[in-house]
Parts: structure tokens; sequence; C-alpha cells
């Protein structure tokens, strides 16, 4: 599964990172994404979601709603199957218009999915 991280970090104390680590380790693709754009885990980072080329089934979020909200145009052109909406990310706002273009949108840890199958 193509997972991309939308506020990844290469700070091993940040849950971005934790979650990147965890993914790795199931066996998904990761695609971290930062204003840097940097390699996190040996893994080539990106600026943006329209920069990765393949196709995104989840793109987990790591940004605070202020941070997120012009960013919401980019992530309904990369048209991912579902966006998780990590404890201190939530935005009814961003939840609806992503909604509105299709796409699926949870409230949820992905930590916790990882840990529990559920993801």
């Amino acid at each position: 599964m193509n997972t991309a991280i939308l506020g990844a970090s290469p700070k091993p104390e940040r849950y971005a990172h934790r979650a990147q680590v965890e993914l790795l380790a199931q066996g998904h693709r990761a695609f971290p994404i930062s204003p840097q754009g940097a390699t996190i885990l040996d893994t080539p980072g990106y600026t943006s979601i329209l920069e990765i080329e393949e196709p995104i089934d989840t793109l987990t979020l790591y940004l605070s709603p202020s941070r997120l909200r012009p960013l919401v145009t980019d992530i309904i052109q990369a048209s991912p199957r579902r966006v998780i909406f990590n404890p201190g990310t939530e935005a009814r706002d961003v939840a609806e218009q992503l909604q509105g273009a299709g796409i699926e949108t949870l409230e949820a840890c992905t930590l916790v999915m990882l840990a529990t199958g559920s993801f």
C-alpha cells in the first residue's frame, strides 16, 4: 500500500517519524512529504503530494489545520483513496471538502491503526 505522510519528520521523537518506521516495518511504501523534501529513513522525500508519481492509497496527516488548509487543492488533485486526520490535525472544513471530492476521511491515529491491524 502506498502511503504519503504529510508533515513527515526526520526526528525520531515525532509521531510522523514513528508512523513511517511502522509503515515500512509492515511492508507499506511510505512517501514522506515536508517543506524540505528531506530523505527520511533512506526514503526519498517530497515537498508536495503532487510530486509523487504513483497512486496514493492513504494520506496520513501530521500538520496543524492552519498549515493543512492551503494544501487542500493539491490533496484533492492527488486523489488519495483515504485521508487519516491524526490527533491534532482534525479540521471539519477540510474533511468536508475532501469528502465532497469523493475521498474517504478518518479521524484516527495511524500508529494505533498499525498496532491493531486496522490500517
